[in-house]
């Protein structure tokens, strides 16, 4: 592949901007145009309109679970799929303006999410600051870019993005964080990344809630010897108490292990949705 356009969540320096040139490279695209957009259904709608090759959206996270408005714009359209997935470790770091000092420092800003996860390190070790939400970490690096006063809490990529100087590593307070980002081209894209291992993501909508619908669907993987790897249950905005459910299992929807289980859920369900088969990490 030697040229695209991959739409990111923006601005410039957040973790969907690195997960967007973290694909780039596993694509082997020379020449890249990123494109920086507000939300998550915009970054959808351009790639369905075709505005954009490719865009880049988080799915889940190894401490907040998962990204629901990414779910949900997969549950509810169709003109998407996921051809990729990349896993990237989220360390926070504190960020200071270059000429400024800790002592020079009354606040510190960032995402709320990123300021939740480093909130204990933060009470522990600088109680004195106040606390700013922004729209994003990367606006909070900016921020302290701009002001002496300021410190903000991001990634390094950021961190250098923005020439600050990093003054502490690795605050948050559990370690671990992860977030996995899917990659999602128009549906019917050819295999955009190459790997042995496949990957399916399903939707599954029940055709009336009853007892035992569940244990019905893992029968069917089960049965298939499908193994699955994640299973998460979605209201489906119908009414109160009407789910479906979110599935990952191992293995391509070719595959005729899973093509017979797909076939038998099909005579079970309202819709067997399929979101993508991709390559694992």
């Amino acid at each position: 592949m030697s040229s695209t356009s991959i739409a990111y969540l923006a601005p410039r320096g957040t973790y969907s901007d690195e997960a967007a040139r973290i694909f780039a490279q596993k694509m082997g695209a020379t020449e890249v145009e990123f494109v920086g957009l507000p939300s998550f259904n915009e970054i959808y709608e351009a790639v369905e309109r075709g505005r954009c090759e490719f865009g880049v959206m988080p799915i889940e996270n190894s401490l907040e679970g998962a990204v629901t408005a990414t779910l949900d714009a997969f549950a509810f359209r169709s003109g998407c799929c996921i051809v990729g997935s990349t896993i990237i470790d989220i360390h926070h770091c504190l960020f200071l303006n270059p000429e400024a000092s800790i002592d020079d420092v009354t606040t510190v800003a960032s995402h709320p999410q990123a300021l939740g996860q480093c909130r204990r390190y933060l009470n522990e070790h600088f109680p004195r600051l106040r606390q700013v939400s922004s729209k994003s970490t990367a606006d909070g690096i900016r921020m302290a870019a701009e002001d002496k006063h300021v410190a903000g809490i991001g990634s390094a990529y950021a961190g250098g993005l923005f020439e600050c100087k990093t003054e502490l590593e690795g605050i948050e307070d559990h370690f671990g964080n992860q977030t996995k980002f899917v990659l999602v081209a128009r549906t019917g894209h050819p295999q955009a990344l190459k790997g042995s291992k496949m990957k399916t993501s399903l939707a599954l909508f029940l055709e009336n809630d009853r007892p035992g619908a569940l244990q019905m669907i893992l029968s069917e993987f089960n049965y298939a010897n499908v193994n699955l790897t994640m299973i998460q249950s979605r209201p489906t905005k119908q009414g109160l108490g009407d789910y479906m459910f979110f599935i990952d299992i191992e293995g391509s929807q070719d595959d005729l292990a899973v093509r017979t289980a797909l076939d038998c859920l099909r005579l079970k369900l309202r819709e067997v949705k399929i979101l993508g088969s991709y390559p694992t990490e």
